[in-house]
């Protein structure tokens, strides 16, 4: 059984077409409507399933053409993040078979291709892993910086998230780390390679500058609706950097920041001579800012690709406070009052200091200094 699989971004095709192939379907792929188009017609395929958003023609564009034709009885799914009635209702309107509204489980997905054309006699889908993995209603890139982190990075949380959100494309730094960090970030990508990858810089110069090269990185692959970055502690739990992901979504904000500030019924853990100090650099910064943020440093951010430029284009001038001066770029170039439209801090539900922070008490003296600096530079 053949099965054509038309969508814009490239994570979800690999996805979708490992799947099944696992489950014993033949199937083509194609990233635009047209060529989903052409290959509909060369392919003959038993099924086509196509996403609504594309860029160069709608996949309620390429329905039309499947139904409007000589093989228009061949079924169609529609697997789409867009969740608007009329567009479904025209979807079905125009003849589609079934839609489905991401984000949705590969096992969902394989369930409906089966009760439309039923399965190849060769599978055998006791040989299928069944783990719940989620297709994305959107593609994510996320960056981590890495510094000497190789006895962290040996969790399984990383490749365990990678490999049930299908969507999400983790991006390590590697800040020239002098252990075995890079050793242990190629063990981690193995099998992963489609949505796990590797930036290496070969001298260290700082988390500002890993992240910002991490970011320009991911900014080049187009497929990305959203790029951010986390802390390889994960202090922030990915449950909670989802949740970032999904504010953005449903709404007209650039950027979503996660923020340690207390609240009820949030795990958020912090020591007490830690707390006292943030608290005192969180007075200075908001001088700084003239803008009423909570916690600008909390190491969990998701922003809409289109401001990456704006933000990391220019190399920043500390090493530890560029979140600082990503919300002073905002400020400036979109001024105060729109600046604090487009930007969201939200309460993180869980955060836990993790111990081995980079970041030491001593270091936290040197901030002060560091934030006239960056009150002088962008006056």
């Amino acid at each position: 059984m053949k099965i054509l699989t038309i969508d814009d971004q490239q994570l979800i095709l690999l996805s979708v077409e490992r799947r099944l192939s696992e489950l014993g379907y033949s199937v083509k792929t194609a990233n635009t409507g047209q060529m989903g188009i052409e290959l509909f017609d060369s392919f003959e395929p038993d099924l086509v399933l196509v996403d609504i958003n594309m860029p160069d023609m709608s996949g309620l564009e390429v329905v039309k053409h499947i139904k409007s034709g000589a093989k228009k009885g061949v079924p169609v799914l529609v697997m789409s993040g867009n969740t608007q009635e009329n567009i479904i209702m025209d979807g079905f309107t125009l003849g589609i078979d079934d839609y489905m509204k991401k984000p949705v489980s590969l096992d969902e997905m394989a369930a409906r291709i089966k009760r439309l054309v039923g399965a190849p006699v060769i599978s055998d889908d006791s040989q299928v892993s069944n783990n719940a993995r989620m297709l994305q209603k959107n593609c994510v890139g996320v960056v981590i910086p890495c510094y000497n982190e190789e006895e962290r990075l040996l969790s399984t949380e990383f490749k365990d998230f990678a490999h049930k959100n299908l969507g999400y494309h983790l991006c390590f730094v590697n800040d020239g780390s002098t252990d075995k960090t890079l050793e242990v970030l190629e063990k981690l990508k193995k099998g992963s390679e489609s949505n796990i990858s590797i930036y290496n810089c070969e001298q260290n110069g700082g988390k500002a500058e890993a992240v910002r090269q991490g970011m320009l990185h991911l900014a080049k692959d187009e497929q990305l609706d959203y790029i951010g970055f986390l802390d390889a502690d994960l202090s922030t739990d990915f449950r909670d950097f989802d949740d970032l992901v999904e504010t953005l979504d449903q709404s007209n904000f650039k950027i979503v920041s996660g923020s340690r500030m207390s609240r009820m019924g949030a795990n958020i853990t912090k020591e007490s001579a830690r707390k006292i100090i943030s608290m005192t650099i969180n007075l200075i910064i908001r001088t700084i800012l003239r803008m009423p943020f909570n916690d600008t440093q909390c190491g969990a951010k998701v922003m809409d690709r289109s401001v990456v430029p704006l933000l990391f284009d220019k190399p920043f001038i500390t090493k530890w406070l560029f979140d600082v001066e990503m919300f002073i770029r905002m400020r400036k170039h979109y001024g105060k009052t729109e600046a604090k439209k487009f930007i969201c801090e939200q309460p993180l539900k869980r955060w836990i200091h993790a111990d081995g922070s980079k970041l030491s008490m001593k270091d936290s003296v040197k901030i002060v200094g560091q934030l006239a600096k960056i009150a002088f530079v962008y006056r």
